[in-house]
């Protein structure tokens, strides 16, 4: 089982299985609201078990998705699509993240001026 969690441990989530990669995503969006850029990794919304669920909420950041954070230390943790099955889940927040590598960057063409990207992962423009 992988499990993980914000800062403080009032969101607390364990899933069977996670994507293998991560997708580093260089929105002006993901940038504001991870300070700097998103990394995450995948699974079912359904197989997301919350253990610990006193902070979690959800802000509608656009009208076609939502982010879910810990309202007690602002850990960002999740991203879902409106009506999808999957959900995005940070992959600084999984207690172990051992096996999982860079997949792809998308929104490169929005990435911040102040670093570079060098792991060779495929790069996209837009999503």
């Amino acid at each position: 089982m992988i499990t993980g969690g914000c800062e403080c441990g009032k969101v607390r989530f364990e899933v069977p299985t996670v994507r293998d990669t991560v997708t580093v995503c260089h929105c002006g969006q993901c940038r504001r609201t991870s300070g700097h850029i998103w990394a995450s990794t995948n699974a079912k919304y359904e197989d997301v078990t919350f253990t610990e669920d006193e902070g979690l909420v959800w802000f509608a950041s656009s009208g076609f998705a939502k982010r879910g954070f810990c309202k007690h230390c602002g850990s960002s943790l999740f991203y879902r699509m409106n009506d999808e099955e999957g959900i995005a889940i940070a992959a600084g927040c999984l207690d172990d993240d051992s096996g999982l590598t860079v997949g792809k960057h998308i929104f490169v063409a929005d990435k911040g001026r102040y670093y570079e990207i060098g792991d060779g992962a495929p790069q996209i423009d837009k999503h």
